[in-house]
């Protein structure tokens, strides 16, 4: 069991330096077709965090493993805006400069009630089984699309410079050789994650739901968590929550609507529950960023956040008991 913890940290390490090389090269590649930084970070680094949970996803939903696959979508998803907001917000008063963020957390709200709709096929849809299916996985695309386009139109009239991003840039082949290499890495360490995690829940009595949506959930957002910490030290905290608000809008919309294109995959309703957690923590900062100081999450409205992932994890390990 040793062994199977050490090549899960294996896993995630291989996971997050695939993201970060896949980002370089991409963000490298596009610079030389002279597209700005904030599409590049808009695009770019928002798809390269999320995909750790992309791959892992992929891998889950083709190996049959539905609950690890909703699981490290939702949990990631929660640990986004409660633990990293948390953190990020403790770290330094987040004031968003930004007035799309007023749309942003609003669609990706829009994102969650989308997907519970979907899912429970058995109370919208007169169906006996509970799943995401090719069509819902579709819909899930044409939302992404739509908030693809809203980026689109946002970069028409925002500052260049704004995303405050230092992007390097490599030769052709130095570009596509990270980029390979990143693809490489993200397949081979989601995978090992994957298998040695269910491995782990199935030695110590736990269910593939609890580590989705808590250990994977983790992992996976590691990237997130590092680019909204520093990204908070730095005082850059427009990047801060974009980057989370974009992450959960990019988990949903579009890892969980190309794993179900590849393989549908079969809903456990039990899991509406963290569906719940998300939706109202989402109200919860858009209530925090749009009352008393307007767009600015303090100090004191982070640390509830930050209670909030703690009774919410704690409830989580309770119910396996």
């Amino acid at each position: 069991m040793v062994l199977a913890v050490f090549l899960l940290l294996v896993g995630f390490v291989i996971l997050i330096k695939g993201a970060d090389f896949l980002v370089d090269g991409a963000a490298s590649a596009a610079k030389k077709f002279n597209i700005s930084n904030l599409a590049i970070g808009l695009t770019v680094v928002a798809f390269g965090t999320s995909m750790p949970e992309m791959v892992v996803n992929v891998v889950s939903a083709i190996s049959g493993k539905s609950d690890a696959a909703f699981g490290n979508v939702i949990g990631s998803n929660n640990f986004n805006l409660l633990l990293i907001l948390g953190v990020a917000g403790a770290i330094y008063p987040l004031v968003v400069q930004r007035k799309t963020v007023k749309y942003e957390v609003p669609l990706s709200l829009i994102a969650v009630l989308v997907l519970y709709i979907l899912v429970n096929d058995g109370r919208f849809g007169g169906k006996e089984t509970n799943s995401l299916s090719r069509i819902d996985a579709g819909i899930l695309l044409l939302l992404f699309a739509v908030f693809l386009f809203y980026i689109y139109r946002t970069m028409k009239s925002t500052i260049d410079d704004e995303v405050g991003t230092t992007i390097k840039i490599y030769s052709n082949w130095k570009s596509a050789g990270l980029f390979a290499l990143g693809l490489i890495m993200l397949v081979g360490g989601a995978k090992l994650v994957v298998v040695k995690a269910v491995e782990i829940a199935h030695y110590f009595g736990l269910s593939e739901k609890l580590i989705g949506l808590t250990v994977l959930a983790a992992g996976t957002s590691l990237p997130e968590l590092a680019t909204s910490a520093v990204a908070a030290f730095r005082r850059n905290t427009d990047i801060a929550i974009g980057n989370v608000i974009g992450s959960n809008i990019f988990n949903i919309c579009l890892v969980l609507g190309v794993s179900a294109s590849i393989s549908p995959i079969p809903f456990n309703v039990e899991m509406n529950f963290d569906l719940y957690v998300l939706a109202v923590a989402t109200v919860l900062l858009m209530i925090f960023m749009f009352t008393l100081n307007t767009r600015k999450l303090d100090r004191w409205e982070a640390i509830i956040l930050l209670v909030g992932y703690l009774t919410y994890t704690v409830y989580l390990i309770d119910l396996e008991k």
